[in-house]
């Protein structure tokens, strides 16, 4: 009899023929994100999937969300973040998943936490570094996720598990050893390959060799993701190049949080813009991501010359220390300070020393009375690993790059949490609000577009771009990364002076199928998986 049971309730599932259901979502307008007017229907799933779309308001279920008034929207995928090892500090992914992100592109700007060799000390290397991506991911696995994550291979981790953290031309075998060691990852499962060319030692490598290592991704069509040379003044030149390397390979190309910073190039965005227009118009496979905020965050180490981050921690301090290279780094800094407006526009977000987060550098001066050049200098022998704000950016050119239809929506933060390890310092409110700001501020306030392209934007048009299976939208067969929201009240409210702030307005969050988030709150629930592309 148990057989029977079990052999009909099989039937029942695969014919969607059911009236139970593991989660039934009622009474909400669905939008897809395909981009298309959203609808009234209930969502029914049964384990990780959805199974059924319609009027459902008959049917039982083991728990039922009404979501009447609501939207009921795919999981957002954050098509650039930096979450990668965080998930195992705290595996809930808090600041992400709160605003109803449920899937994160990882391993960004040239640095995964894969391959790297365990006596690298680098100064980006991950203090939780892998060998491959099949480990990383079973770590990963094993340390609970509460949403997803899909990894690319930094091409500044290849780099330095071939060559170290140094400005040198490859030999032929030492190239092939890098091709190979990135094929690897791209077998293993990785979803592509990220560049930080502003960074050590991504600003190393030569557009010939980079065309080398996105001839390997063209074959497994997978993405070349680049944080680019240039973002103010040699910004055209830094995207003419990002095409460049896709013409010449093959290679889909993704353009990070695509920006011109630096008011006296902020005109740049828009010949940018254009270049990448024509790119597509000629075929290119090009594509871009951004976030909602007009301040970037980095490395306050940023403000060295590339050749002076080469090398490891201790590398870097000794040149800070010597006096010989003084008026080099001073005239280097100086320049970032007027390029930028001014020190006032640089804010010491996090270090070790609390006395010196959350000023600008300018205030900073005034407190001290030391040069901008020397404060920074003493924040840096300090903690080399300082992090910074700029305020860099123009908020027309933001609305325009947004409003592009190649240009998907991209945290470029981690996953953060108010409270232990991941709850210290001030982080960029993006983490906390990139979502929910779309939603509540550009699409509801500012009508930059409407509430379908904005969730477009962040799902199906992330899904599509990686090629990640069965997510991105409301479809039956999809995996349920399902997000309920109010439209009328969804906002961030993270600030920078106060960004441990979860945003309002999103009511649960569903990942493969289980609740994470309900009325606002975290569940405690760890379903989220490390995808492997297959």
């Amino acid at each position: 009899m148990k057989k029977i049971l079990l052999i009909g309730l099989i039937m029942i599932t695969i014919t969607g023929c059911t009236n139970f259901y593991d989660v039934l979502i009622l009474g909400g307008d669905v939008i897809d994100g395909s981009g298309k007017t959203r609808y009234k229907a209930d969502v029914g799933i049964i384990g990780d999937k959805i199974v059924a779309i319609g009027d459902l308001s008959n049917k039982e279920a083991n728990v039922k969300i009404d979501a009447t008034g609501k939207v009921v929207s795919p999981g957002f995928i954050d098509a650039h973040s930096h979450t990668d090892t965080k998930l195992m500090i705290n595996p809930r992914g808090e600041s992400k998943v709160r605003q109803g992100v449920t899937t994160e592109v990882t391993g960004n700007c040239g640095y995964s936490p894969f391959p790297q060799k365990m006596d690298d000390k680098s100064m980006w290397s991950s203090k939780n570094g892998f060998k491959d991506y099949t480990s990383y991911c079973d770590a990963l696995e094993a340390s609970g996720m509460g949403i997803n994550q899909a990894c690319l291979v930094g091409q500044g981790n290849i780099w330095r598990y071939v060559m170290g953290n140094v400005d040198a031309k490859p030999s032929e075998e030492q190239m092939n050893e890098m091709l190979a060691l990135l094929e690897t990852q791209i077998k293993q499962g990785a979803w592509g390959m990220s560049t930080g060319l502003e960074y050590t030692p991504g600003s190393f490598t030569t557009t010939e060799q980079l065309i080398e290592f996105a001839g390997i991704l063209a074959k497994y069509k997978v993405p070349y993701v680049s944080h680019m040379r240039n973002e103010d003044k040699y910004l055209v030149e830094a995207t003419d190049e990002a095409i460049e390397i896709g013409r010449q390979s093959g290679a889909q190309v993704q353009i990070s949080h695509f920006k011109a910073c630096n008011k006296p190039y902020w005109n740049n965005i828009h010949i940018a813009i254009e270049h990448v227009k024509e790119a597509r118009e000629e075929g290119l496979d090009v594509w871009a991501d951004r976030y909602p905020y007009i301040a970037y965050n980095t490395g306050l180490a940023v403000l060295l010359p590339t050749w002076a981050r080469a090398g490891n921690d201790d590398d870097v301090i000794a040149r800070l220390k010597d006096p010989e290279l003084e008026d080099q780094l001073r005239e280097y800094a100086e320049a970032k300070f007027a390029n930028i407006g001014g020190e006032d526009k640089f804010l010491v977000a996090d270090c070790n020393n609390k006395n010196y987060a959350n000023k600008t550098i300018a205030q900073g001066m005034k407190e001290t009375g030391l040069s901008g050049w020397e404060y920074v200098k003493m924040v840096l022998l300090e903690d080399i690993h300082a992090d910074m704000f700029g305020f860099a950016m123009d908020e027309d050119n933001l609305k325009t790059v947004l409003s592009q239809d190649f240009v998907m929506i991209g945290a470029d933060a981690s996953a953060w949490a108010p409270y232990g390890e991941l709850g210290e310092g001030k982080q960029h409110p993006r983490a906390y609000g990139s979502a929910a700001r779309i939603l509540g501020h550009y699409a509801r306030e500012e009508g930059l577009f409407n509430m379908e392209t904005a969730v477009y934007k962040m799902s199906g048009l992330v899904a599509r771009t990686f090629d990640i299976p069965k997510r991105g939208f409301i479809k039956k067969g999809y995996f349920a990364d399902v997000v309920v929201f109010d439209p009328e009240t969804v906002i961030d409210v993270a600030t920078f002076a106060d960004p441990h702030r979860y945003p309002k307005g999103v009511d649960a969050v569903l990942v493969n199928g289980k609740i994470a988030v309900r009325d606002g709150e975290h569940t405690g629930v760890l379903n989220g998986r490390a995808l492997r592309r297959r």
